[in-house]
Parts: C-alpha cells; structure tokens; sequence
C-alpha cells in the first residue's frame, strides 16, 4: 500500500492564520482536512503565537468556522511562556504579568503569584500582547527588568494584522523595553521551540508533524524542536520564498493544502548530476535553478528546492537563486 504523509506521523501541529483560516473565513477544503485526522487515529493540536485569548476563545471560533476544536487541542505562547517561566524561578514567586488576563491566568496555573508594578519587587516580569497596554505598563516592565527581574517574552511577532492594517505586535512593544534596558527576554513563542514542545507534550504526540505558512516563526520553530515541517501554501510564504529561505527555515515538505497530507508525497531523487521528482527535473549552480517542468507544478519547486539546498547546505546565500524553466520532455 502506498504511504500517504500523513502515516509518518501520528500527530498535527497546525498553525491557524493562513493554514485554518485566511481573515473571517475557513481556507477551502482545510476544515475537511483537519476533521479527518481523527478518524485516521491521528491527533490534532492548534500553535498559535496569541496570548491576548484563551484556549476555550480560539477553540471556539475554530468551530465557529466548522474545524473541530476543543480547548484542550489550542495552545497559544501565554501557556508556553508561564511554563517557560516556571522552569526559571521558584513555586510561588512574585511575577509582573504584562498583558492579558488570559496570560496572568496561565502564571498562576503554575503556582506563581502575579503582582501589579515594579514597586513590588517581583522575581520576574513575562509580557504578552494586549491591545491595552501602554507606555505606564511597558515602564513597569522596564523598571523591574533593568532591577534583574527574570524576563519572558510570549512572542516576538513585530506585527500583527487587523482589518484595517498591519499594527505594532508584541514584539514592537518587546523591542521598546530591550531598548529601554539593554536586556533580552526569554522567548516561548513561534520561532522558539518551546511552544511546539508543550503542543507535542500535553497531546501525546511522540512523531509530529508541523504545518505552517510562514518560514520565519511556524517552520524555524518547528525546526527548532527537532519536528517534521512542512510548509502549506494557503497564507504568507510561496515557492519563491521557500527555495529561497534561510538554512534554519527550510521545510521537509512543500504541500498545496492540508488536503495534500492525505497523499502520498513524491520522492526527491538524486541522479548525482540533478535532481528529479515526479516529472520535474533540477539543478543548480552557485546562483541559478534550472528547472525542466512546468512554473505551476509543485514538483518543480520540490526538485529545485532540492537542488538549490544541496549547493548551499550549511549558508544561506546573501541573493536568492535566478530561475529559468525549460519546456519538460
């Protein structure tokens, strides 16, 4: 029997913004994709870099959308970032919540006790987004960073999109306090690998599989955790973006849709000249992709993704590669 993706694997860690869901509505065909994991004796988790909203808050809108979600199955960096905190400090230590009371909520699941300013002295600050923080609460975090309070950041995401533009995310308001105390926080969320190894811990999953849309947080932190990656692309990163990624962001797999877990993916082959996959065929110089295949078939950019790596396995060149197709035989 021929081994679909998803048989390698027995869980799915799936980002939400351009894999679940593109703005107010479900991305074609992903909600069916996402449902039929369970009959297939395969587990689901949601990873998202929100902090502002509760697990039950995500799961709710996900169903809303006609995915199945429970609480249980989303964690978001607010979870992560509390049981990032805990592992660095004391049961019972006082802690500067900056954020959500989502957030504050996950610190004093881990036995911490939140307090309100700096005055307090407390052992360590975690700062999260929420649309209402101001200048008066990023000063408080200044003052008890720059006292030698242990720092947690639930995410560095530098925007983040609303309807009516791209605004400052959490890592804007990260940036103004490392400015402010020339300090660095500890970071949970997407690209840092902890968040995926709660997922991967609290659902049991022993082989997961991680499906993201952007190279820079979903992938890099994927990787990071030593988990499969495989890049869908539905949201933000395309095969341009991807052959062209960084080392550390570069994905196991290039699919068209989650739909695409569900079949079997094509072997890359090796001739020691060029490399082939389905009927595509590539290779590579230090600056340019030849690809024999057509544009619009993801078996090119596989096989060049393919070719383009192994010229360049262990630094990224400062240029992205000049591609030319050539008409396939």
């Amino acid at each position: 029997m021929t081994e679909r993706l998803i048989d390698g694997y027995d869980g799915v860690l799936a980002d939400l913004d351009g894999v679940v869901y593109t703005g107010p509505r479900a991305i074609d065909g992903a909600t069916k994709a996402l449902e039929r994991l369970a009959g297939e004796g395969k587990s689901l988790a949601y990873v998202t870099n929100n902090a502002s909203r509760s697990s039950e808050q995500v799961a709710a809108h996900l169903r809303e959308l006609g995915a199945p979600a429970s609480a249980e199955q989303v964690f978001g960096s607010a979870l992560a970032g509390a049981e990032l905190l805990a592992g660095q400090i004391a049961a019972g230590s006082a802690v500067l919540v900056i954020g959500s009371e989502t957030l504050a909520d996950a610190v004093r699941a881990q036995g911490l006790v939140v307090v309100g300013t700096a005055d307090d002295r407390p052992d360590a600050v975690i700062q999260g987004f929420s649309p209402g923080l101001g200048w008066k609460d990023l000063a408080e975090a200044a003052y008890a960073v720059a006292a030698g309070a242990v720092w947690v950041a639930t995410n560095t995401d530098m925007s983040l999109p609303q309807e009516r533009g791209i605004a400052p995310g959490n890592g804007a308001l990260v940036a103004a306090v490392a400015a402010a105390t020339a300090k660095s926080p500890l970071v949970a969320g997407k690209p840092g690998a902890a968040l995926f190894e709660t997922a991967a811990r609290h659902s049991g999953v022993d082989r997961a599989i991680v499906v993201g849309d952007r190279l820079d947080t979903d992938i890099l932190g994927g990787n990071r955790a030593g988990m499969a990656t495989a890049l869908v692309l539905t949201g933000v990163d395309s095969v341009g973006t991807a052959l062209a990624a960084h080392v550390d962001e570069r994905p196991d797999y290039l699919i068209g849709s989650l739909g695409e877990l569900y079949e079997e993916y094509p072997a890359v082959i090796f001739d020691g000249v060029s490399y082939s996959c389905g009927g595509a065929v590539a290779s590579a110089t230090d600056s340019t992709v030849t690809i024999s295949g057509r544009e619009d078939d993801l078996d090119s950019w596989r096989a060049a993704c393919a070719a383009w790596w192994a010229v360049h396995p262990e630094v990224t060149p400062a240029a992205a590669p000049e591609v030319s197709f050539t008409t396939a035989s």
